[in-house]
């Protein structure tokens, strides 16, 4: 018997097994539209949302009506590139990018309440505990459910894998096309593979890191310090218990 109810808000760790996030999803396009006057067509009978930059060199596309496939579609002209996250990527490593994207247009309103990783890929996996592969193409989560592979001169020059399993509701891809930046798939990664938890409702994190026990899932409410303190708390005993065996 879990200690949770379904709706009970809990905090949650690893990122790349929390799901979704159906309340974050607006911190990918709301700041694109309040804070920096992107315009946004927004079609109410499917969810569909789709949002334009003021040059209209990016376009930023939410699309929650293929359960299966694809929600977040980011499109740049001139080059060209694209990023896309299909529905259980962490939402909070999609406005990660999404918020970053007025800066790389050179609008630097705000920026110093959205951050911009300065770490290379590689950095970023050394500092949250990924595995890199011999020849430095590919990091991996320290559960092993989740993987980064870089393929040079591949049309996805990065591609972002999560499953525990092959289980369905645990499965999620990001993919950047070939001429993608750096510092957009940097962003992306900074904010997946960090130790810091999200806040989900019980019900959404995916039933198998639930079940299985790979998710660490804390109260949000009830505990006796604050909720994020509770989480790195058991974090660590984890951690401990882990080297212990």
């Amino acid at each position: 018997m879990t200690a949770f109810s379904r709706t009970d808000r809990v905090m949650v760790s690893p990122r790349h097994l929390a799901g979704t996030g159906l309340d974050r999803v607006g911190d990918a396009l709301g700041p694109l539209i309040h804070q920096f006057g992107w315009s946004a067509d927004h079609d109410a009978a499917t969810g569909r949302v789709r949002v334009h930059s003021p040059d209209h060199s990016l376009k930023v596309a939410f699309d929650p009506t293929d359960f299966d496939g694809t929600w977040w579609t980011i499109t740049h002209h001139e080059p060209y590139w694209a990023a896309e996250f299909t529905r259980q990527t962490p939402a909070e490593a999609v406005a990660a990018v999404t918020q970053c994207l007025p800066q790389m247009l050179g609008d630097q309103r705000h920026s110093e309440r959205i951050h911009l990783t300065r770490l290379s890929i590689a950095d970023i996996a050394t500092l949250n505990h990924w595995t890199a592969s011999p020849d430095g193409s590919e990091f991996t989560s320290a559960d092993r459910y989740c993987t980064l592979r870089h393929t040079l001169d591949a049309e996805t020059s990065y591609a972002v894998h999560n499953s525990i399993h092959g289980g369905f509701d645990t499965e999620w891809h990001a993919n950047f096309t070939i001429d993608a930046p750096e510092q957009v798939v940097a962003q992306f990664f900074a904010h997946l593979s960090t130790a810091e938890p999200v806040e989900r409702e019980y019900r959404e994190i995916p039933y198998l890191a639930r079940d299985l026990g790979d998710a660490l899932i804390t109260p949000v409410r009830g505990a006796s310090v604050n909720s994020h303190a509770h989480h790195h708390a058991a974090q660590a005993g984890r951690a401990l218990a882990a080297r212990r065996r």
